[in-house]
């Protein structure tokens, strides 16, 4: 009888991953959960197996064979008590930081805790049994692969990370039979590597993309500069993203545009440095390649194609690529003329957010510091260009709308002879009201309130709450607190607090004070502008300004989505992959 690979997904990940890492050594026990990667294990020849019955015993044979080789080693056991006797031999190895891989088959987490036979609670490891502990899903749809995927990587670069030392794989069976599958599919592999490591070769219209980073040094912007002069690359920025060098392009205006089919400016290569970014519409410009660049080295698969992660600084890496062999294929020059064509398109805007940042934007004082608050402020203000000297910050971390006021009073602590702006709308605003009673808050604070009396995002014409029209309002956009866009309460509160207050319901209003907003001059109080929208001109705003551009394919692609809905679509890409 020949037997071939199992066709449980989660298995067949963990073996096309340990052949593509070239982890061959495997001390197997006895167990039923654990056949399916046991015995496609045993059939395929690139696998050196060996038996143990007690899984103590198992556990140390692997510490002795991995100091011996210098080579990782897998035992592999099933549910029940079997993993609990893993635990002195890789106690060893996680103080000897020795590279064993142990996989704990199981029956499905599901059934933890409900007196199920052979089922016991893997979810805690000791702190000094092994170096990472995952617990990979059945695979049932693409999410549920690419989580495999990701955990299987991340687990077995771990074993030789830092120092190396053992991590642990939770694997769960369905049983299934029969074992049908004559080649292993190939799963995403993940690389990491270090400045001791040979590169890979870097080829094709390369983009770099920059999430909120740390402040920049003169030497990490001149490695960039070059990198993008030797590579013609492109560098896709937001306003978190603090780059101002060379090939800098805000590219959200263009990524957003729905209807317009942007194949031919994706790049080949992505190259993703920085943190967590609000740039939505940019995060959809990924290449047929992610390669993330940090000194963590962790995986930080943003774009669901990551395929290297250099660890290391990026200083360090644009230099390697600075190599000087360019090919002038345009893709910068394509780009960058791509989005000045559609800036060209804007046309005046409804009263909205997005309007007030194409107004006030290019009038920030020079070597000023702005904050925006997440989601529509950021959104909107990212479509329009700020003066090179303004920096610019955002909660984008936590991506909460609870401390934006606190970070910008913070930030304005650190420099008093230096302005500091806020963008902020009224459900953010008042939920962090508090801090405008500060004592140690300064001049030099400036705060635009965006009033539309409820989270406008939630009534976006593209949200998934847009479905449910006005009655968003009640609950979703919570329309309504906070004196309902009352013309006093703010007023009253600000000018209590020694506050200059400041207002605007319509362009005109607008027109005939914001100068007084953003003057440069340092004034004798604080400033909050309090400008009230609608929600429904927010929208219209967003769209006008998302929709400038189509293409014939673009089209047909915002037709099919609107048509099929997200599960129709991931239905639409199985049928397509098969």
């Amino acid at each position: 009888m020949a037997f071939l690979y199992t066709n449980e997904k989660n298995a067949q990940v963990i073996l096309c991953l340990l052949k593509a890492h070239n982890i061959k050594h495997v001390i197997a026990s006895p167990g039923t959960t654990n056949t399916a990667l046991v015995a496609s294990m045993q059939q395929d020849p690139f696998f050196i197996m060996y038996s143990s019955v007690d899984e103590r015993s198992a556990a140390y044979m692997a510490c002795g064979l991995a100091a011996e080789l210098g080579e990782p080693v897998v035992i592999s056991c099933t549910g029940a008590t079997a993993s609990r006797n893993y635990l002195p031999g890789l106690t060893e190895a996680f103080y000897r930081k020795l590279p064993v891989l142990a996989i704990t088959s199981m029956q499905s987490f599901t059934k933890v805790g409900h007196h199920v036979a052979q089922v016991i609670d893997r979810s805690s490891v000791p702190k000094d049994a092994v170096k990472l502990s995952v617990s990979l899903p059945i695979v049932k749809d693409d999410d549920d692969l690419w989580d495999c995927e990701i955990k299987v990587n991340k687990a077995i670069l771990e074993l030789k990370h830092a120092g190396g030392g053992p991590v642990h794989i939770n694997l769960p069976t369905t049983y299934t039979k029969p074992y049908g599958t004559k080649e292993l599919p190939a799963y995403r592999v993940i690389n990491r590597v270090t400045v001791h490591d040979s590169f890979p070769i870097l080829e094709g219209k390369i983009a770099v993309f920059v999430g909120s980073h740390k402040q920049w040094s003169d030497t990490e912007i001149k490695s960039l500069e070059n990198f993008c002069l030797q590579n013609n690359a492109v560098v896709f920025c937001d306003h978190t993203s603090g780059y101002y060098g060379k090939h800098r392009l805000l590219y959200s205006l263009a990524a957003a545009q729905s209807m317009l089919d942007k194949t031919d400016y994706r790049p080949d290569i992505l190259i993703h440095i920085g943190e967590i970014s609000g740039d939505y519409a940019t995060l959809n410009m990924a290449g047929k390649q992610v390669w993330r660049v940090s000194e963590d080295g962790e995986i930080r698969d943003t774009f669901h194609r990551l395929r290297y992660v250099f660890e290391m600084p990026e200083k360090y890496f644009f230099e390697h690529y600075a190599t000087g062999n360019l090919e002038e294929d345009g893709y910068y020059q394509r780009c960058h003329q791509h989005l000045d064509s559609i800036r060209a398109k804007i046309p005046e805007l409804p009263f909205s957010n997005v309007w007030l940042a194409s107004k006030l934007a290019p009038h920030i004082p020079p070597e000023s510091t702005i904050h925006f608050g997440i989601l529509n402020s950021l959104r909107s203000w990212n479509f329009f260009e700020l003066p090179a000297t303004v920096t610019a910050a955002s909660n984008v971390g936590g991506f909460g709308i609870d401390g934006g006021l606190s970070s910008l009073v913070g930030a304005s602590l650190a420099n008093s002879e230096k302005l500091y702006f806020a963008v902020i709308g009224d459900l953010a605003f008042f939920y962090d009201i508090n801090v405008l009673g500060n004592r140690h808050t300064g001049k030099n604070l400036r705060i635009l309130l965006v009033n539309n009396g409820k989270g406008t995002e939630f009534r976006q014409y593209n949200h998934h709450a847009a479905y449910f029209g006005e009655q968003a309002d009640e609950y979703i956009a919570a329309a309504g607190h906070f004196g309902n866009q009352s013309p006093t309460l703010v007023k009253n509160l600000a000018t209590d607090l020694g506050y200059e207050y400041m207002t605007a319901s319509s362009k005109t209003e607008f027109e005939n004070c914001y100068e007084g907003f953003v003057t440069s001059e340092i004034l004798d109080r604080p400033i909050v502008f309090e400008v009230f929208t609608d929600s429904t001109l927010e929208s219209e705003a967003i769209e006008r300004i998302q929709t400038l551009v189509s293409s014939p394919k673009g089209k047909t692609k915002e037709r099919v989505k609107k048509i099929l809905g997200p599960k129709g679509i991931s239905t639409l890409k199985k049928l397509v992959k098969r």
